[in-house]
């Protein structure tokens, strides 16, 4: 990674997710999590201090060496043990059918190879666990999709990678997982931007 994504990226992102705004979509996102989870993206632990009393261990996954440190005073918080064990959401290094749940948060849409990554949740997942995720990605107006299509080079660019028009309830269908409960909505803000996709869904 060059400059910007390794030392100024991860700080954007602190700020702009590690708000108590997005800590109160992260709550509902993460409602029912339990067990031992994977998250991938975990960046700078935005997710700790919403991590329900039934989540038992935390495998970490992120590239950002910054993010790892960011995160610090969030883990010494946390009564929930978490150990760092990849750097790539499409190659997870965890045994198949191993863990109870997968969690993503504004991952999917930055991960290159998405369907990579996808299909190794399914195969670190036991059958019955489940993937917790919280997206943005394309809208179902016509308009504001037409806006985000013209807008996904630039935001790449400026934003590590991010895509602004994935359709992540057709991508977690295709990978094999079964979704269980889905919720799309717009956020506060320009709209390209904006369009959540929050569930659940499950490995058969």
């Amino acid at each position: 990674m060059g400059f910007y994504e390794d030392r100024i990226l991860p700080r954007v992102i602190d700020l702009m997710l590690g708000s108590k705004g997005m800590g109160e979509l992260r709550a509902r996102a993460l409602e029912g999590l339990s067990g031992t989870v994977v998250e991938i993206g975990f960046g700078s632990g935005t997710n700790v201090p919403y991590y329900p009393a039934d989540v038992e261990k935390v495998f970490a996954v992120d590239p950002s060496e910054l993010g790892r440190k960011l995160a610090a005073k969030r883990l010494a918080a946390s009564t929930v043990p978490v150990e760092f064990v990849g750097l790539d959401g499409s190659a997870l290094p965890v045994d198949d059918a191993s863990v109870d749940a997968v969690l993503s948060t504004w991952t999917l849409c930055t991960i290159p190879d998405v369907d990579g990554a996808l299909r190794e949740v399914g195969r670190v997942l036991k059958p019955g666990g489940r993937l917790f995720f919280l997206e943005h990605g394309l809208a179902d107006d016509p308009k504001v999709a037409k806006r985000q299509h013209r807008l996904d080079g630039l935001q790449q660019k400026v934003a590590g990678g991010c895509h602004l028009d994935r359709d992540h309830a057709a991508l977690i269908t295709t990978s094999g997982l079964e979704i269980e409960h889905l919720s799309n909505f717009f956020i506060a803000g320009p709209k390209p931007f904006g369009y959540m996709y929050a569930g659940t869904a499950i490995r058969r």
